[in-house]
């Protein structure tokens, strides 16, 4: 059975750990290829890197988080070439001041020689509560930002500052997608995918309970269902 190019593109201090699952579950119907979001400090730039490093002509495409916010940069940069989209854990929206402030604090303390502790100070936002003290979710997010590193987080943070509102764009996307997120999002709530949804003509929604913000590694076989449903749709 031929398998469907598919581009999967990491969050903020993200790398391939966090598609893993679905990356292995999907083998049978996805030839999957996850994108390295790190070499620029802008989205509009990330995402030509990304068109031109693809191994795919054309493709079904799906970011989490900051993933996101580069999937619909490339959405506008090149709609011809992208088959499906799926937005997980993400919003249309840009920063708001207080987002942006909290951003360039951890800039600031990763500076200051504590870039360590980073990932630390952002777990609670990231996994439900229920799962913060989890052992293997703690260790892959710890083991993800590791393998960023100091210098792309920086220039990651400066790219999501940076961010232009997706919103006036989403009337323009064509292709079948779905919308995404945890119950518990405490970054981009459902509310923020609700309006993802509607903003898309024909867009599904789905909202997977008991899961936070990094879907894809807390709730691991219901996001690889939902996204096997709009692969095979």
């Amino acid at each position: 059975m031929k398998r469907t190019p598919l581009i999967l593109i990491p969050g903020l201090l993200c790398d391939s750990l966090l598609w893993a699952s679905q990356v292995a579950a999907l083998s049978d119907i996805a030839d999957c290829w996850v994108a390295d979001p790190t070499g620029s400090d802008t989205v509009k730039t990330l995402a030509a890197e990304l068109l031109d490093r693809s191994p795919f002509a054309e493709f079904s495409l799906a970011g989490l988080s900051m993933g996101g916010y580069v999937a619909m940069e490339i959405m506008r940069q090149a709609p011809a070439r992208v088959l499906k989209l799926a937005l997980l854990d993400t919003s249309a929206r840009q920063d708001t001041p207080e987002q942006s402030e909290r951003r360039l604090a951890l800039i600031d303390l990763a500076r200051r020689g504590r870039f360590v502790e980073v990932s630390k100070l952002l777990l609670p936002a990231l996994v439900n509560s229920a799962r913060s003290s989890d052992p293997q979710i703690v260790g892959t997010i710890q083991a993800m930002a590791r393998n960023v590193g100091e210098e792309a987080f920086y220039r990651q943070e400066s790219a999501i500052i940076r961010r232009i509102d997706s919103r006036p764009h989403l009337k323009a996307i064509r292709c079948p997608t779905v919308i995404l997120c945890g119950q518990q999002d405490a970054i981009t709530p459902p509310s923020l995918h609700r309006e993802l949804a509607d903003g898309i003509d024909g867009a599904r929604l789905v909202i997977i309970e008991n899961c936070g913000h990094l879907s894809t590694i807390e709730q691991p076989d219901e996001v690889t269902a939902a996204l096997r449903a709009w692969l095979t749709d």
